[in-house]
């Protein structure tokens, strides 16, 4: 039975923990930068990005032991609770509707282009640590 359950335990403890990172971080951002620009989602969106695949170029070439735990933990759990994909949409969208197109797009871009570089970055940390 608890071999059964031990994925969604996994995933749900990595989401509570990683909810809890992205809280923390985006009240810890927010209390120190005053700025139209979603800086802590941004931020969070990024460095979620570079875990995702660190973690990933880690597991995929089988370094780590319980490799499925620590994708099911960390990069569907953690990652999935500490990133902020709809919060990024959501916010884009009022700075449109507040008819700040120039820090909209830019977060839309930055976002895009700084999270997959973070990817790969992470990719890279990981063979390199291999």
């Amino acid at each position: 039975m608890i071999q059964r359950m031990l994925p969604y335990l996994l995933v749900g403890t990595g989401s509570f923990i990683g909810g809890i990172a992205r809280l923390i971080l985006a009240r810890w951002v927010g209390a120190m930068v005053d700025a139209r620009f979603p800086l802590g989602t941004f931020l969070i969106n990024v460095g979620g990005s570079f875990v995702l695949g660190l973690i990933g170029g880690l597991l995929g070439d089988r370094a780590i032991p319980h490799g499925d735990a620590i994708r099911l933990a960390l990069g569907v759990g953690f990652c999935g609770g500490f990133t902020t994909f709809s919060t990024f949409e959501y916010e884009t969208h009022a700075l449109f509707e507040d008819g700040v197109w120039l820090p909209a797009v830019t977060n839309m871009f930055l976002s895009l282009f700084l999270g997959l570089l973070a990817v790969r970055f992470g990719i890279v940390a990981a063979k390199s640590w291999l």
